[in-house]
């Protein structure tokens, strides 16, 4: 049920391995692409 009813990756818990992985993954690049604005931010203010 919590998987047909998901509206976002926060709903959803992953069954497969490759899906924990690809969701991991995407975790990870939207840090590092924070991580560049919040740095470009900085730089920025300084």
């Amino acid at each position: 049920m919590t998987n047909s009813l998901a509206f976002s990756p926060t709903d959803v818990m992953p069954l497969v391995p490759w899906a924990k992985i690809a969701m991991a993954l995407q975790s990870l690049i939207s840090l590092a692409i924070l991580g560049l604005v919040v740095a470009r931010a900085v730089n920025i203010l300084t």
